[in-house]
């Protein structure tokens, strides 16, 4: 099928990041549409939005905005009606719908949402935890962990790892490797929650032989046979089980999927006191 192509204007006084997501969750609802996305972020004065008028004046098409300061805001409406550009500022609908609940008008601050406050540093100090633990370092400080992710190779525990220090998660992940021991302290953990990842034969045996060729590596090895990889899993099951960890398996989910149901898993483990 032919895809279709859009121009897509995201201007921000922050990040943009919001305005990203948003936009990419709409576009994934249309077959064969692509956004060609032009990102214009920490717009905050004149001279900076002068820049975003002209791209737009050069390559139409749909805007989408997040800009607090109204002289700002109502300049850019006034060029997108010049240009025939459909535009929407994200952020008002749902500001309106607060003030009403909340009786109170809201602060007209750019970038609110990424103040140095202590939610922030929580999210640093993850980080920070989540790097030093990847792929089984630091073996012997588990019980710091708020999240501990167990699995074979290629079941996406890094990246997945990394989101939820994002999250504001203390993250570790220990490699699940033939004749290889495990930390002693990782089936000794109390406050932990200890999730395996698992996923197809063949999805591994794929994501695997590419990471050999980008490698330049022989494929002449155990490590993307099927076979091999079938007994991998079922004994990164049985250890699951032995240890009452849960199961995901991640062959059909995204990094953002997983997490969540990492999270969900975590909440409840934390509400019934089983990291007690």
């Amino acid at each position: 099928m032919d895809r279709s192509y859009f121009h897509l204007h995201l201007v921000s006084d922050s990040t943009g990041e919001t305005l990203l997501n948003v936009s990419r969750a709409a576009t994934a609802q249309y077959e064969g549409v692509s956004a060609i996305e032009h990102i214009y972020p920490l717009i905050r004065n004149e001279s900076q939005l002068d820049r975003v008028i002209v791209a737009l004046e050069n390559a139409p098409g749909m805007v989408l905005y997040t800009l607090v300061d109204k002289q700002l805001a109502s300049r850019l409406e006034t060029a997108c009606q010049d240009y025939g550009c459909p535009c929407l500022s994200i952020l008002d609908p749902v500001l309106t719908m607060f003030q009403s609940y909340l009786g109170q008008s809201y602060t007209h601050r750019p970038g609110a949402q990424h103040m140095l406050n202590a939610e922030y540093f929580k999210r640093i100090d993850a980080l920070n935890y989540t790097m030093m633990h990847d792929d089984g370092q630091q073996g012997q400080d588990l019980d710091g962990a708020d999240i501990i992710l167990v699995g074979i190779s290629r079941t996406s525990k890094t990246p997945t790892s990394i989101y939820l220090a994002n999250r504001g998660y203390k993250t570790a992940n220990v490699p699940l490797v033939p004749n290889i021991p495990l930390p002693e302290q990782l089936e000794a953990v109390k406050k932990p929650l200890v999730v395996g990842l698992v996923a197809s034969p063949e999805r591994i045996a794929q994501i695997r032989q590419n990471r050999l060729l980008a490698l330049n590596a022989s494929e002449d090895t155990p490590y993307i046979d099927k076979t091999s990889i079938a007994e991998e899993i079922i004994y990164s099951r049985r250890l699951c089980a032995r240890n009452n960890w849960p199961i995901i398996d991640v062959t059909r989910r995204s990094i953002e999927e997983t997490a969540a149901a990492i999270i969900d898993l975590y909440r409840n483990h934390v509400s019934t006191g089983d990291d007690a």
